[in-house]
């Protein structure tokens, strides 16, 4: 199981280090287009061939990899920072913050969450810029997936309120707010790392969910809702697997994640 991990650990570099090496390794600009060759099958010059407006598959593959797995990471930690904000008082208060807090929290995890996230977006307009609907995109799913992770860690904090040493640090007159903050949270260190991780994968499929239905990252840039999306048309695989790229990478990319959380649980 260590080299499956290990075998994990390496996929996932090696995407992350082409997607950002795009503008290098990429044979063309993600929004030219090749209007002699559209739909064109995997050539020298286009190696997973061209799409329907002529532009090289490839290229988008690199670049869409890149916006996925850049911003993601991004939204998992403003998650993160939003559930340790919520969680982390509401644990350390306690009486009626913590009932506040937690049927807030109970409120958003009742709520259908990718339902929640398709009618935010739909109220926005369509045709805002791309680098805006990536901004967009991400700080929705950063605003809305704190829930879970907020529940983990407002009962972490409960279990450390009346430990020995955060009594021992109260009654030598630390405030409370700094004895969060110095002697509660850095207890916490595994949890918000475990948080964190598991947030990726969430949203890199949330964001794929929101492109395959046309509200997630605007044209022309490319991510791996958008590219998925083009799916749609497409009848039969037999004879074009070159498509299912994205598809495939996807499924890599988050299966990775997944085998490097499951290891970290078996030797924690």
């Amino acid at each position: 199981m260590r080299r499956v991990r290990q075998f994990a650990w390496l996929l996932l570099a090696l995407t992350v280090l082409a997607s950002l090496g795009a503008g290098v390794w990429a044979p063309a600009d993600y929004a030219m287009q090749f209007r002699e060759v559209p739909n064109s099958p995997p050539s020298h010059q286009h190696l997973l061939g061209t799409d329907e407006l002529g532009r090289d598959r490839f290229s988008r593959v690199l670049y869409g990899t890149r916006i996925s797995l850049l911003m993601a990471p991004a939204a998992a930690l403003l998650s993160t920072l939003l559930a340790t904000l919520v969680g982390g008082v509401a644990g350390y208060l306690g009486g009626w913050w913590a009932r506040a807090a937690m049927g807030a929290t109970d409120l958003f995890l009742s709520m259908p969450w990718l339902f929640l996230l398709l009618v935010v977006r739909a109220m926005m307009p369509l045709n805002v810029a791309p680098v805006t609907s990536v901004a967009v995109t991400f700080l929705l799913l950063g605003l809305l997936g704190w829930a879970g992770s907020a529940r983990v860690l407002c009962a972490g904090v409960r279990s450390l309120h009346d430990s020995d040493f955060v009594l021992q640090a109260r009654a030598s007159g630390l405030h409370e707010l700094r004895l969060l903050a110095i002697q509660v949270l850095p207890n916490l260190k595994p949890v918000l790392l475990a948080q964190f991780w598991i947030s990726i994968p969430v949203f890199i499929i949330s964001e794929a969910n929101l492109g395959i239905l046309g509200l997630g990252v605007s044209e022309p840039l490319p991510s791996w809702g958008s590219l998925l999306r083009e799916m749609e048309s497409f009848t039969s695989f037999g004879f074009e697997a070159w498509k299912l790229a994205p598809l495939v990478l996807l499924v890599l990319v988050v299966s990775s994640f997944q085998i490097i959380l499951s290891q970290e649980e078996v030797y924690a």
